[in-house]
């Protein structure tokens, strides 16, 4: 996770935080000069509002979030998808905003001896070569997965983000819709995200997040999930479904989602939707297997928030 919340501009590359900026300086993928930047007043923290929205600052750390308890209260998916991601010493150092607007993690991005399509080459090598890790929907020409587990958190709750030059960009006003292999997101040369606006959670309302990793800790996700749900006389009366790590962009499961709207929260409602999950994927030859874990991930999650709203109730 880097913790810049800008994108690099012809005069020089942002850098806040810079956990994942110096690892591409180290291995010579990121060359240019430097703009150091520091938060304004209003740019870290927490800002609640009198309807219980939030206003999360864009220098915030990853830590403060996974760790503040009225966040918890009001958003749960948003602090736990904050306490899955990456290490603790991590989560100390990377904002908000550098988790967004983080770079590629594909192992041929990485490599400053490969060309790709993210550092000006003529086509995606991971497409025809080692793409265990990569996308299950292929929506464009690059296959890497978008790599902030935040952004798919942020879609779920149905957050706002503000830049220095625009402001009520959506997720996917921010990130795209993963047709364009030459960006990580849609950021100006120069402009800087300053902060995400969260809406105030509603009434009932349970939300869950989960990964599936090839490690017990410390690792990337092959799938992850954030499930918001309001499940009131045993049916599912509000739900969003959003998962990182199978597309180039976060993804809403829409087909998933409509399965429940209105309806019971059966079991066989809920397998059904588990199943509707995967529905429009296009996995590559060796990407296959997310599609198990993904149905299997949101599976659970809305197993989980269908016994617990029951119990409640």
């Amino acid at each position: 996770m880097t913790p810049t919340a800008m994108t690099a501009t012809q005069a020089g590359e942002f850098r806040a935080a810079g956990t994942d900026l110096s690892e591409r300086r180290r291995s010579g993928v990121s060359t240019g000069p430097l703009i150091d930047i520091s938060a304004a007043p209003d740019m870290i923290g927490m800002h609640w509002g009198a309807d219980g929205s939030l206003r999360l600052g864009a220098f915030t750390t990853i830590a403060a979030i996974a760790a503040d308890a009225r966040v918890a209260a009001a958003y749960p998916g948003i602090a736990a998808s904050a306490q899955g991601l990456a290490t603790p010493q991590v989560r100390h150092f990377a904002t908000l905003g550098g988790n967004l607007a983080q770079r590629s993690r594909c192992w041929y991005f990485r490599n400053p001896h490969i060309a790709c399509l993210r550092k000006g080459g003529p086509d995606c090598p991971a497409r025809s070569g080692n793409h265990l890790y990569h996308v299950a929907f292929d929506l464009g020409p690059c296959v890497a997965p978008h790599p902030s587990t935040m952004a798919a958190a942020l879609l779920a709750h149905d957050a706002k983000v503000m830049t220095d030059q625009r402001s009520s960009l959506t997720i996917g006003d921010l990130l795209g819709d993963g047709s364009n292999g030459t960006a990580d997101n849609a950021l100006q040369p120069g402009e800087m995200i300053t902060s995400v606006e969260l809406p105030s959670s509603l009434q009932g309302e349970r939300a869950l997040y989960k990964r599936a990793i090839s490690r017990t800790h410390a690792e990337w996700p092959l799938v992850e999930v954030c499930a918001r749900a309001v499940v009131k006389d045993g049916a599912f009366q509000f739900i969003r479904l959003a998962a990182g790590g199978i597309a180039p962009v976060p993804l809403r499961l829409a087909a998933a989602e409509a399965v429940l709207q209105g309806n019971a929260a059966s079991a066989a409602n809920i397998a059904s939707a588990a199943e509707q999950a995967t529905a429009g994927a296009k996995p590559l030859p060796m990407t296959g297997y997310k599609l198990d874990l993904l149905k299997g991930v949101v599976r659970d999650l809305l197993e989980k928030i269908a016994r617990v709203s029951v119990k409640i109730s």
